[in-house]
């Protein structure tokens, strides 16, 4: 599990995420999402939640720590709802982990992804994690390349 939460974090989730709106001595400030343009504000690598809104700014340290406890929070929670993600390669849970980082355990929980991941049914779940490239009804591009090398990962 840990080989895929290191995998997750250096090839999915702090790509994708990106350390955002950077400023000229490494901290970060908040910025609205990128669909609404307003809730819910992101800080870092892809925080969102209470105390994070316009003027949140965070040093790097601060943003690191939080991502850490995040991926910690969402692999723990993955375990709970899908328990035979143990036995997944190391590339299966590392995109199961950033899907869930990105869309939510709620999300993840009532998903026909989950259903096809708790299967084994890994092209089932490489083709159902590709339909979550929506933010706010629309199509948005990031999100399409994130989906489609998670899904090249569950392959």
């Amino acid at each position: 599990m840990n080989e895929g939460i290191k995998l997750s974090v250096d090839v999915l989730i702090k790509p994708f995420e990106g350390y955002a709106r950077r400023l000229p001595n490494g901290d970060c400030v908040a910025y609205p999402d990128p669909a609404t343009g307003a809730e819910p504000w992101t800080i870092g690598y892809g925080s969102t939640g209470s105390g994070i809104g316009p003027g949140t700014m965070w040093s790097k340290d601060q943003a690191e720590q939080r991502l850490q406890e995040h991926v910690r929070y969402f692999s723990q929670g993955l375990v709970r709802l899908s328990p035979k993600l143990l036995q997944a390669s190391p590339r299966r849970f590392a995109a199961v982990l950033s899907w869930a980082y990105n869309c939510g355990l709620g999300n993840y929980r009532i998903s026909t992804f989950k259903k096809r991941v708790d299967a084994g049914d890994w092209d089932g779940a490489a083709s159902e994690c590709l339909k979550w490239n929506k933010a706010a009804g629309r199509v948005l591009p990031g999100l399409t390349r994130r989906r489609q090398a998670e899904s090249m990962l569950m392959r």
